[in-house]
């Protein structure tokens, strides 16, 4: 299966013909390479309700009738925009949502979330299995502990790990999340998008890399990384 960055947290997961698409934030977005006018979508997943992550996801859904999945709170003020006909899945936190193309299980992520429309919500982070790998999205979030418990589950493939700090960590605490979270590779996200959140991404490939924790794959948007299970 293809990982394509779409820019700052988004991505799209491919396989076989299906797209999963990830917290797609693209108009507005300086690094976006893709337009959601054109970009497709056989499901939706979404860390949380901020600008920058819910994005177009209401206009990529009710284009292509992808169903969204989303922390409960967020999940119905979408559902509200997009009407009772569409596929709007609420789980909270530990829930996991099942798919013909695989599955997507909400975590915890220690971060703010609230709606442009105003609802309060609680961010996440997402592991999804689709193409026989499984891919941890941290969402934002600061450094905790917990980022280890997911593997508990099974082996990570790839861990897509903010880094750009200001509003998650920095890439220095997203050295120990690597090594926390136990993934065979990373990809760092969440940076060089606005000039509060600006990093060196190759002081981070480094360090990672020379401490052992994962090889780290730098994506430019646009980019992609086939992860072989």
């Amino acid at each position: 299966m293809d990982i394509r960055f779409l820019g700052h947290a988004a991505f799209a997961l491919e396989h076989d013909a299906t797209t999963v698409l990830v917290d797609p934030f693209l108009t507005g977005n300086p690094k976006a390479s893709a337009d959601a006018a054109e970009v497709q979508a056989d499901a939706i997943l979404l860390t949380h309700a901020h600008a920058d992550h819910l994005g177009d996801t209401v206009e990529i859904a009710r284009r292509t009738g992808a169903p969204v999945v989303a922390v409960v709170e967020l999940a119905r003020e979408i559902a509200g925009e997009l009407g009772d006909a569409h596929d709007v899945r609420d789980p909270n936190i530990g829930g996991t949502v099942e798919f013909d193309w695989g599955s997507v299980r909400l975590t915890p992520a220690w971060h703010t979330s609230a709606s442009p429309g105003g609802s309060v919500s609680t961010a996440t982070g997402l592991v999804i299995e689709v193409g026989g790998a499984r891919i941890y999205h941290l969402g934002d979030t600061g450094l905790f502990s917990d980022l280890a418990l997911p593997r508990r589950r099974g082996h990570l493939d790839v861990a897509l790990i903010p880094i750009g700090g200001h509003y998650t960590m920095d890439r220095f605490d997203a050295v120990v999340a690597a090594e926390l979270v136990g993934a065979d590779t990373v990809i760092p996200m969440h940076y060089d998008t606005f000039p509060p959140v600006e990093t060196d991404v190759q002081a981070y490939k480094r360090d990672v890399e020379q401490a052992g924790f994962a090889s780290v794959v730098v994506l430019e948007p646009g980019g992609t990384h086939t992860v072989r299970p």
